[in-house]
């Protein structure tokens, strides 16, 4: 995924839910993911209003939607 994508995330919203599709059909729905704390690499994490942190293994990501909380 583009960086420039996570960046214009913070364009969207303070706090978003994702649903992320994974490769192997799996999906997962995050809410109440703080924007500006998404930084991407080989592992892309985030962090959680309840100050829970993700960690997604970026290669295994096919789709991730964005939706404005």
């Amino acid at each position: 995924m583009p960086s420039s994508y996570f960046s214009s995330i913070q364009d969207i919203s303070e706090t978003v839910t994702q649903i992320i599709h994974f490769k192997d059909n799996v999906k997962r729905t995050f809410h109440g993911v703080i924007s500006s704390s998404i930084k991407q690499g080989e592992m892309t994490k985030f962090k959680l209003k309840n100050g829970s942190y993700i960690y997604i293994m970026t290669q295994n990501v096919l789709l991730v939607e964005v939706i404005p909380e």
